[in-house]
């Protein structure tokens, strides 16, 4: 099965060199074969937020990008446990986790979620994040073909890097590069502000846009317009705001 598998996606994947194309092919061959709703591949790094690769529908990019803003969820619960994360009934779970990404998940449609990771030998480089629009747990034939799946993306992200220049990442690998870009400065603008390194600074944009119950997309663009500043002497991580 897993042969076959890989055959597929390798002639998913042929032919096309245009940013984002074969990823996005990657992505939607990972959610045929697993059968999901939906499915999407971030990639980590250390402390590095996750960066979404490729998404196939509304529903997985929703996935990806509370990913991104809350630094929590499946994805990255497997990339740092680097073992399946699977969790068949997101409103009913056996035991509760993702208090921030829970809500917004159910919101936007999610009712299952299962993540596995990207694996070459001891290197962990993200995971593989499948979202299902009803309730249940994959059959063993969609485990296994997940994982099938996941080895082969992480396999694919390898050979997309190969040609990017040291310390860059492959243009194709770069989806969400402008999101991130503009995240990135505001954390750097937070950091100069409370004098703290960027790791810090965007888990205080995050805190703020958590206890707000704001996006973090308009907690950034407050930011970067200067009416939003972060004050150290607030201990409970909120920020008074000017006009």
């Amino acid at each position: 099965m897993a042969g076959a598998r890989r055959l597929f996606t390798a002639a998913q994947l042929r032919g096309g060199r245009a940013k984002g194309l074969r990823t996005r092919r990657l992505c939607e061959a990972c959610a045929d074969v697993t059968g999901a709703s939906g499915a999407g591949i971030m990639l980590m790094s250390g402390t590095v937020p996750p960066s979404p690769v490729c998404t196939t529908n509304d529903l997985s990019a929703r996935l990806e990008q509370l990913h991104f803003e809350l630094g929590e969820g499946p994805g990255v619960d497997a990339y740092h446990q680097g073992t399946p994360v699977l969790e068949p009934d997101l409103a009913a779970p056996v035991t509760p986790r993702w208090v921030a990404l829970t809500g917004p998940a159910l919101e936007a449609g999610m009712r299952a979620v299962f993540s596995f990771p990207l694996r070459v030998g001891a290197v962990c480089l993200g995971a593989l994040d499948l979202c299902c629009d009803r309730p249940g747990p994959l059959t063993d034939d969609q485990h296994a073909d997940a994982l099938a799946m996941a080895d082969v993306a992480a396999q694919a992200v390898l050979v997309m890097q190969a040609t990017a220049p040291p310390g860059r990442l492959a243009a194709e690998l770069e989806v969400g590069g402008d999101f991130h870009y503009v995240v990135h400065q505001a954390s750097g603008m937070v950091a100069a502000e409370l004098q703290v390194s960027a790791d810090q600074a965007l888990l205080w944009l995050r805190a703020y846009a958590f206890g707000h119950e704001r996006p973090l997309t308009e907690v950034v663009d407050d930011v970067l317009s200067r009416t939003l500043h972060f004050d150290t002497r607030d201990s409970g991580g909120h920020a008074a705001t000017s006009n």
